[in-house]
């Protein structure tokens, strides 16, 4: 069946349209950056902040679940403000929004506004995450050719530079509102400037709008009750898998500091636990799309899935440092293609108009940020916190048991299930 909006997307570009088309895969591609920096951060110092809050181990487990709660809250708000302001507008706001919570956060007097500011912070991550992948598929279908893991492979660039810039701050002692107020000023500005190259709306329009209306006095049949079930059944599996893929994310956010210091690294050194793991993702996702055209979504997710595994077990079973770190940095390559994989084939669920898939799987995967860290944080104080962290070694089986929803490689693919085009 042909793709209805293939007239808009596909076919040779004029020098002119591939000049606005690289300029928007750039500007993308910088507000993936951005949102990778923001949080990173934040994640090396979260453990500065649970001991200036007096918080035990399952009271930071709480504290970190307010992030997810607030994505979890405005998430489905997200559709809507990207159909009524167009997608590069929504994901700019949010990034601003983002840094603004963030240093609210790292200046508030007490754990509730401390509370209040994370959900409000992972509220305007949600929506930024949906206008930003929004804008980045528009861009990919402009291209006809797999580049989304690279934008994702961005957001580890930026989530590297935002982990560094957090043990910076950590050795010079620098106060955490005057290094979150230099990070929100920073990142707010390269969001701006990206803002000025993002394709204009009625480029947007032109792809997520059907090309030609229904004939008058016609409708759209009604799916049949056997397709809504399969469509539902792969949604689910789709948002298992990205449950899985954010849960490992989480591990290096919000655990992989904790549980190296607990191992005897200093502070500083602890802080690498999220770089290893961030850094390998990245380069994961620098040969994801080539990975992907030529394997195939479905023997990736199950190659990633394995070394979630193993990579994670190797963090648990051999408690060294650098045993650890090589563990963690496993663990994010094979994390690496997972989130674009499932954001990819959401927006391509059959009966779904495009960006509503996407929308709804972003928003559901928002669960595994909101049940990780306190199931985490609950096993930690029970059972300590290497046995706590046992659940991602977990996440890489479901990832292995969901993968044959994703497509496998098809003859002249691109990898993503559609035609690469012709040059």
């Amino acid at each position: 069946m042909k793709n209805p909006h293939a007239r808009a997307v596909k076919g040779p570009m004029a020098a002119s349209e591939s000049s606005v088309n690289s300029r928007a895969r750039a500007a993308v591609a910088a507000l993936f950056l951005t949102n990778g920096a923001l949080f990173a951060n934040m994640a090396p110092r979260l453990p500065e902040l649970k001991r200036e809050l007096e918080l035990d181990t399952a009271g930071y487990g709480l504290l970190v679940t307010a992030w997810p709660i607030g994505a979890i809250l405005a998430g489905l708000a997200a559709g809507a403000l990207v159909r009524r302001f167009g997608s590069a507008l929504v994901a700019v706001f949010g990034t601003m929004a983002t840094g603004a919570a963030l240093l609210a956060a790292g200046s508030a007097p007490g754990v509730v506004w401390v509370v209040l500011a994370f959900a409000l912070g992972g509220a305007m991550d949600s929506i930024t995450d949906v206008g930003q992948n929004a804008h980045g598929l528009v861009v990919q279908r402009r291209y006809g050719r797999s580049i989304l893991n690279s934008f994702h492979a961005l957001w580890s660039v930026g989530a590297v530079i935002g982990g560094l810039m957090a043990a910076g701050a950590i050795q010079m002692n620098l106060a955490l509102p005057v290094h979150l107020g230099i990070s929100m000023v920073l990142f707010a500005a390269v969001a701006l400037t990206a803002l000025k190259f993002c394709l204009p709306r009625s480029a947007e329009l032109a792809v997520i709008e059907p090309v030609a209306p229904p004939a008058p006095g016609t409708a759209r049949a009604a799916a049949p009750a056997g397709s809504r079930g399969r469509m539902l059944l792969m949604m689910s599996a789709l948002v298992l898998i990205s449950v899985a893929g954010v849960m490992v994310e989480d591990a290096g956010n919000s655990w992989s500091t904790l549980y190296l210091g607990e191992l005897g690294a200093p502070a500083a050194l602890a802080a690498s636990g999220f770089i290893a793991l961030v850094g390998a993702q990245f380069i994961g996702r620098i040969l994801g799309d080539g990975m992907v055209n030529r394997f195939g979504q479905r023997s990736m997710a199950q190659f990633g899935g394995a070394l979630i595994a193993i990579g994670m077990g190797l963090a648990l079973f051999f408690p060294t440092v650098p045993g650890t770190l090589l563990g963690f940095a496993a663990a994010g390559f094979g994390s690496a293609t997972l989130v674009p994989a499932v954001m990819d084939q959401a927006d391509k669920l059959p009966g779904l108009s495009p960006g509503t898939g996407l929308s709804i799987v972003s928003w559901l995967m928002r669960l595994g940020f909101l049940f990780s860290p306190p199931l985490v944080g609950y096993l930690a104080e029970n059972f300590g916190l290497r046995m706590a962290l046992m659940v991602f070694p977990i996440a890489g089986l479901v990832v292995l048991a969901c993968s044959p929803v994703l497509r496998g490689k098809s003859p002249r693919s691109d990898g993503t299930g559609e035609q690469g085009s012709r040059s």
